[in-house]
């Protein structure tokens, strides 16, 4: 799987079900681009389109079931990796680890609060994407 189709399936399991132009705006890439992706996920069964409720007009993308749990598996398969890496470091290196913490979680906080905007970010000559 490619990384933008993982990383759309993390945007609508974090953020619910999308406009495709959402998608295509949130992850960085066109928004024709973003229509065969979810094609192709769609196929896989990870997504499906359904209307929305409140607007007819407007086809909204969907996580099904199997695309929430290959997101789970996913992040399950990081956590083991971080357990087995840091495992490796040592005290100092854990100690410094646990002290940044705080403000690994402030940047998961502003990612999340910021999570309707482009992948790409402007700021103080800081390139923050994920």
């Amino acid at each position: 799987m490619s990384l933008t189709s993982a990383a759309t399936l993390a945007t609508l399991d974090r953020t619910g079900p999308r406009r495709i132009t959402d998608l295509a705006a949130v992850e960085g890439v066109t928004q024709p681009a973003m229509t065969a992706l979810v094609r192709v996920m769609e196929e896989s069964g990870l997504v499906e389109r359904r209307g929305d409720a409140s607007d007819k007009r407007v086809t909204l993308v969907y996580l099904t079931e199997a695309g929430a749990s290959y997101v789970r598996t996913r992040r399950q398969a990081g956590v083991h990796a971080f357990q087995r890496l840091i495992g490796e470091l040592t005290g100092d290196e854990v100690e410094a680890l646990v002290a940044a913490l705080p403000a690994l979680k402030h940047l998961a906080e502003l990612e999340s609060q910021d999570g309707e905007g482009p992948k790409q970010r402007s700021g103080s000559g800081s390139a923050a994407s994920r």
